[in-house]
């Protein structure tokens, strides 16, 4: 008998968010699951690891045959923890999510999600990010599902590189209205932020962030494109910031 895939799974939205739910149910059909997943919502933490506070774990009772732990801190010590503390063997896979809202184009750099995918990859593990554009928390992820199962087989046969992970976004639409899987590049576009100042009883100041993504990119082979087009769109992401095109007129400067 071929052993089973050993499968880490994690996400930024909690331990009970249903998207999370979903991705499990997917992955124990495919291998050996434990996940190890923030005890409280962590959107929007990027690659935070906590560092000046101690972090607490907590074994759960399972509704199906994976392992689950709580973890107090964010995504990214959800990966470190289970790697170095929980998991008796590395693991062959991690994947992410799914999560509750975009994570295409520059959504990458502020998600939860995708950093404790990054972070699988900076340890040599094949990873992937799943995000489904519905913010609500009862979303349908019924559209999911063999997306996620299909993708998730792929790297497993395939594998990855050294170095690159996958940020995979489906559209929210009925199963029956996804084109189908594109493969992308990540679309240049930025958040145009806004603050909203109010004050409390006590006179102090507070501020609520809100914003408009604004898509600068009017090419037809980038991940919101994909999206807007009712197709799951794949960005093969990766860890390392170095802008390589531009060492060569670096050297040219003079030091």
């Amino acid at each position: 008998m071929t052993k089973k895939p050993l499968i880490l799974v994690t996400n930024d939205d909690g331990i009970n968010a249903p998207g999370l739910r979903t991705l499990i149910s997917v992955m124990n059909t495919i291998g050996d699951v434990v996940v190890v997943a923030p005890d409280s919502p962590q959107s929007g933490m990027g690659h935070a690891i906590t560092v000046d506070a101690t972090l607490y774990v907590q074994k759960l009772n399972s509704d199906g045959p994976q392992i689950e732990y709580s973890c107090s801190g964010t995504p990214a010590d959800c990966v470190k923890l289970a790697i170095r503390e929980l998991l008796d063997r590395k693991p062959d896979l991690c994947v992410s999510g799914i999560n509750h809202g975009s994570n295409a184009s520059i959504n990458v750099i502020y998600s939860g999600t995708m950093s404790a995918a990054l972070e699988a990859g900076i340890e040599g593990i094949p990873a992937i990010g799943f995000s489904l554009l519905n913010y609500k928390w009862l979303a349908n992820f019924d559209a999911c599902k063999d997306i996620v199962k299909t993708i998730t087989e792929n790297v497993l046969h395939h594998s990855l590189p050294n170095g690159v992970v996958l940020n995979v976004n489906i559209p929210n639409v009925d199963k029956d209205n996804i084109k189908g899987i594109k493969i992308c590049r990540q679309a240049k576009g930025n958040w145009v932020e806004d603050f909203d100042k109010r004050q409390n009883p006590s006179g102090k100041d507070y501020y609520w962030l809100s914003g408009e993504f604004v898509n600068l990119d009017k090419g037809d082979d980038t991940d919101v494109w994909a999206l807007e087009n009712g197709y799951a769109s794949i960005v093969p992401v990766q860890f390392d910031l170095t802008a390589h095109h531009f060492i060569k007129n670096l050297n040219h400067w003079k030091l």
